[in-house]
């Protein structure tokens, strides 16, 4: 008996979270699917319904305007992150003074949780109290900046404050990408005559291809399920113009009391989830195994 708890106390100690999880995760993700094809409103229902609740959710245009905020959002918020990590990434790669302190400090943001940065940034969008009022305290009282009760631009002030907290993220995962380049590559190109400038867009950038891919991931994975932050930042308004597929999956199912169109709009993001992820999870398999 003893002999056979060695053996078997790993499996023992992880039978319970492997069981949490597939109970929790895999099984509730199972149920939302099921979900999505009932007849369920306030209360779920176990009728087969079909493809209705999806019929339903395509047919609502504040589901529209939450895929339109998703593509908008997770395109500027990708691109900027990116751009200012690399940049940030390069000027760090220098060997400047300071490095570690400069380090810290952009590192510092993605400490904070997303409702912490999401008031912060309230405060200082809000007209009344932020930017706006402080410009306007120095005399220039025509100044405007209220982007963050304006329908057409209150989606800009999520990707400032995603990009603020995010890019320094990104940076850290460049510069890990830049100090594993094979110093004798940039000696060489150097000593052939290369500027600076020419050594990171030929041959640097280029080499970094797989933390491009994997940077590209993270960032789509947390734009996919933005749901903290514009809640906090916005609350998904002015009306419903902040609206992103968690906001409207959240509004569905607690305030409306429709489950349905809810867990069809879960299924639909867990989708999308999914084809960002799983070919980053096959190329890195496979990679391993050419290894």
């Amino acid at each position: 008996m003893l002999r056979w708890l060695q053996n078997n106390l790993p499996r023992i100690v992880l039978a319970p979270s492997l069981v949490a999880v597939a109970v929790f995760v895999y099984g509730f993700i199972i149920w939302t699917a099921y979900v999505s094809m009932t007849s369920s409103k306030l209360l779920p229902r176990y009728d087969f319904a079909g493809l209705l609740q999806y019929e339903k959710l395509w047919s609502m245009p504040r589901w529209y305007v939450a895929l339109e905020n998703l593509f908008v959002f997770s395109g500027l918020f990708i691109f900027f992150c990116m751009a200012l990590g690399l940049l940030l990434a390069i000027m760090l790669d220098q060997r400047i003074r300071l490095e570690g302190a400069l380090r810290t400090i952009y590192l510092y943001p993605m400490a904070l949780s997303f409702v912490v940065t999401g008031t912060a940034w309230k405060w200082i969008l809000n007209p009344g109290l932020g930017v706006e009022k402080m410009v306007r305290d120095l005399g220039f009282e025509s100044f405007e900046f209220n982007w963050l009760v304006d329908p057409d631009m209150a989606i800009y002030t999520i990707v400032i404050a995603g990009v603020w907290q995010s890019s320094g993220f990104v940076m850290a995962m460049f510069l890990a990408g830049l100090r594993s380049i094979d110093s004798e590559i940039i000696k060489a190109a150097h000593m052939d005559g290369a500027s600076l400038p020419r050594i990171y867009l030929g041959i640097i950038i280029p080499s970094m291809s797989p933390v491009f891919f994997s940077t590209f991931v993270v960032l789509g994975h947390l734009a996919i399920k933005s749901f903290d932050l514009i809640v906090v930042l916005t609350g998904g308004g002015p009306g419903y113009a902040t609206d992103m597929p968690a906001t409207f999956m959240y509004a569905m199912a607690f305030q409306r009391g429709r489950i349905g169109i809810s867990a069809a709009s879960a299924t639909i993001m867990l989708m999308t989830v999914m084809a960002v992820v799983v070919p980053y999870l096959y190329s890195e398999l496979r990679k391993k195994d050419n290894d």
